[in-house]
């Protein structure tokens, strides 16, 4: 069984924004990858992106950079 970790999650309204976010985070190196939206999290879109929490900061700057339309950054333990 995989041990459990905080991580950063990123919803979105639509699976176009997911989408969006997942190319923007390979273009520039961010780490991550797109998940099914846990359950403790609600969202327009049933998927999010799954990040360490060390890649926070590197997250919430791409977001702004690239304009990518969001629906809330969590941080919650998967």
């Amino acid at each position: 069984m995989r041990e459990r970790e905080e991580r950063c999650i990123v919803t979105f309204r639509t699976t176009t924004g997911a989408m969006a976010m997942e190319r923007a985070c390979k273009a520039a190196g961010v780490p991550g990858r797109l998940i099914p939206v846990p359950r403790t999290i609600t969202a327009g879109c049933g998927m999010c992106w799954s990040a360490p929490t060390g890649a926070r900061e590197a997250v919430e700057k791409l977001v702004m950079e690239e304009h990518l339309m969001i629906d809330g950054i969590y941080a919650i333990i998967l």
